[in-house]
């Protein structure tokens, strides 16, 4: 993928320095200053998807993380933020989201969020051995004290906090 260059570069930047500090209407209105071929490079819909997530306007960030799965197929936050939407938007749900994150497990082995999420939606659709399964593989020995504690933080893993904390119960928290 080609780098973007000025003045596109320049907007995009502008545009997520404005979503960094909070304004989303000066960050939309440098991301529709970019040109049509930056538009729709990985970089801006990355920045776009980040747009809409901070508005919670998740119908209109699937087409952008769908978009982004298109176009960089390589980049495993383009399959997250579509699962991530797709368990949000009306007729979606957490089915949707397993369902359309899954493949990216195969692709993705070392990209630890992709486990954990599968783990978030295995353990809100009730299947709690499944959840544990995918757990097991998120938690890797270099990390393993921080994906623990975030996962016993997490109110979608709250069906295996027990079993994370009594497994892991050598970790100092």
């Amino acid at each position: 993928m080609q780098l973007l260059e000025p003045p596109d570069v320049h907007q995009l930047s502008a545009a997520i320095g404005w979503l960094e500090l909070g304004n989303a209407v000066e960050s939309e209105a440098e991301l529709r200053q970019l040109s049509a071929p930056a538009a729709d490079h990985p970089d801006a819909l990355e920045v776009w998807f980040a747009l809409h997530a901070h508005r919670r306007d998740w119908p209109a960030a699937l087409p952008v993380a769908e978009r982004l799965v298109t176009v960089a197929p390589e980049r495993a936050s383009g399959w997250l933020h579509r699962a991530y939407a797709l368990r949000r938007v009306p007729g979606g749900g957490l089915q949707a989201a397993w369902d359309a994150l899954l493949p990216a497990s195969k692709m993705f082995r070392s990209e630890l969020t992709i486990p954990y999420n599968l783990a978030c939606y295995s353990c809100q659709l009730g299947r709690i051995e499944e959840a544990w399964k995918w757990f097991r593989k998120a938690i890797r020995k270099r990390e393993q004290e921080r994906i623990v504690a975030m996962a016993l933080a997490d109110p979608d893993l709250e069906p295996l906090h027990r079993r994370i904390a009594e497994t892991y119960d050598d970790i100092p928290f």
